[in-house]
């Protein structure tokens, strides 16, 4: 039986950062670690057409995950982010990176 837990849960908060989401998704997508991982896109009540692009990149990898909440700022989302990760380990990558 395969372990499907990833290695690494990348959590990713999402408040209106449209101009940088793209390049950061990619960015992630793209990584040639040998591990396993899970990219957790927190939608922390972005305004604007971030999640529109996210849905693109979670239709194309089935390792992105999306959790929809309110506005709860950073570390709201963050924590949102802590309490769906199912890896062995956390890290965080902001949205604008």
């Amino acid at each position: 039986m395969e372990n499907t837990t990833p290695a690494v849960s990348i959590i990713v908060p999402v408040y209106n950062v449209e101009q940088y989401i793209g390049r950061c998704l990619n960015s992630l997508v793209n990584q040639t670690c040998s591990c396993s991982y899970e990219i957790v896109v927190v939608n922390d009540g972005t305004r604007d057409n971030s999640m529109d692009i996210v849905d693109k990149y979670a239709r194309k990898h089935d390792f992105i995950r999306i959790i929809n909440q309110e506005n709860k700022g950073i570390s709201g989302a963050r924590n949102t982010g802590i309490l769906n990760a199912i890896g062995e380990y956390i890290a965080f990558v902001d949205s604008d990176d």
